[in-house]
């Protein structure tokens, strides 16, 4: 295949799998999304809700992440994603039906397990199509899906949520995902096989065992991993965000929803491309790191981020805050997901990715969504005022931290990473 349309392969691989992520994260936001809506209907307290967007959601996407990550190695990578899609979309469907805290936590685990597919198998993909100096703009364009289904999700919530209610919101984007998971069963596989000799799949003791060594050789690896669960903590205190803003900033829940789903849409998506465009030429034109990078842009938006959860919304720099936040959402997945692959070796990057996403999952959002629940009811139970604006400011905070990893991982370098031979 010559170099042109090998180019033209991988840019509409990218765009398909692009627009899978969009439909993953409209899916998974949806009940933060229609957080107003969900809460009094289902008289669900800020910790139920803690949990389901939290651990009841991410203990199971975590968790079978890492295998699914495993299997991606190992299988055919476009049919795990399609197979995969189809199961988190017809739970989402049943997500409708719910009617209380129970019958709504039950779905919620096992979307989890399928929508724990889709990036460690696509940032694999992608990597086979894209040398590493365009890496960074692959993860930062296919994590678009991120703001874009964020936004997207908002936007069902403002637009349709009072039209047809939320229940149905839920039957027909999952009834989207079904059709659209037929689209990615058609794509061939082209990977070839690289730890296996005379063409046989590697064993999954196999991946582990180099997953293993790669992890254990490379202190810039665990800081860079540890940097991006730090950031999670801030993410998954959002999941409050909605909440917070028809609560304590006095908005009404589906014109804030409206308006916060296209900030998200333009800020998130621009945000995507500053950071995976950005970072591919910080480090073509500084030598510096990607990690180097993510230190100056969470340097310049920490003071912005803190005075978003106290600015009064009648103060234009609010609005200001607010697309600021968004723009940090998108500019962290380009150049973390990139640095994380060319930390490890090629043999194992779907494995590799798939921990990383299950340590941001399972302690940065975890702590982060079920952490900010509990803090709010604790903080209404003592009578504290703007109990929800006091804990988003708290956990902005924590996720400063993130710098002091990134700077160290930075200072880390890049060590060569070697693999164990296939035996």
């Amino acid at each position: 295949m010559a170099a042109d349309e090998r180019r033209g392969a991988g840019h509409g691989l990218l765009v398909l799998l692009t627009l899978m992520n969009v439909l993953n994260f409209v899916d998974r936001q949806l009940l933060s999304s229609f957080a107003n809506f969900i809460v009094p209907d289902l008289e669900l307290t800020n910790t139920e809700f803690g949990l389901l967007t939290g651990l009841v959601f991410i203990a199971f996407y975590a968790v079978a992440g890492f295998f699914m990550g495993a299997l991606a190695d190992m299988t055919n990578r476009p049919r795990l994603i399609a197979l995969a899609m189809f199961a988190w979309s017809a739970l989402t469907a049943a997500s409708g039906l719910a009617r209380n805290f129970v019958t709504l936590a039950i779905p919620r685990m096992f979307i989890g397990v399928g929508e724990s597919a889709l990036t460690p198998t696509a940032m694999s993909l992608l990597a086979d199509r894209y040398p590493l100096e365009k890496r960074g703009f692959a993860a930062g364009f296919y994590y678009m899906g991120v703001p874009i289904g964020v936004g997207v999700s908002l936007l069902v919530a403002g637009f349709l949520g009072p039209a047809i209610g939320w229940r149905n919101c839920f039957y027909l984007l999952g009834a989207i995902g079904v059709a659209f998971s037929l689209v990615i069963f058609q794509v061939k596989e082209t990977r070839v096989p690289r730890l296996a000799a005379q063409g046989e799949q590697p064993k999954l003791s196999m991946l582990l065992r180099v997953f293993g060594t790669a992890l254990a050789a490379s202190p810039a690896l665990q800081l860079t991993i540890a940097g991006g669960v730090v950031v999670h903590f801030l993410l998954g205190a959002a999941a409050f965000d909605q909440l917070w803003l028809v609560r304590e900033r006095g908005f009404e829940r589906a014109e804030i929803a409206v308006i916060s789903g296209l900030i998200a849409c333009v800020a998130g998506v621009a945000g995507n491309l500053f950071g995976g465009v950005a970072s591919d030429r910080w480090s073509a034109a500084t030598g510096q790191s990607r990690q180097m990078f993510m230190v100056w842009v969470l340097l310049a938006l920490l003071p912005v981020n803190l005075t978003y959860r106290l600015i009064d919304p009648g103060n234009s720099l609010f609005w200001v805050c607010m697309v600021v936040a968004y723009f940090q959402l998108g500019a962290f997945y380009g150049p973390t997901f990139s640095a994380v692959q060319e930390l490890c070796p090629a043999e194992v990057r779907s494995t590799v990715v798939a921990f990383y996403i299950m340590s941001l999952n399972v302690v940065g959002l975890g702590v982060g969504i079920t952490g900010s629940g509990i803090m709010v009811d604790a903080l209404i139970a003592r009578g504290v005022p703007q109990p929800y604006s006091w804990t988003l400011f708290s956990f902005t905070c924590l996720s400063a931290l993130a710098i002091l990893c990134y700077l160290a991982a930075a200072r880390m370098g890049k060590p060569a990473v070697a693999t164990p031979a296939a035996t």
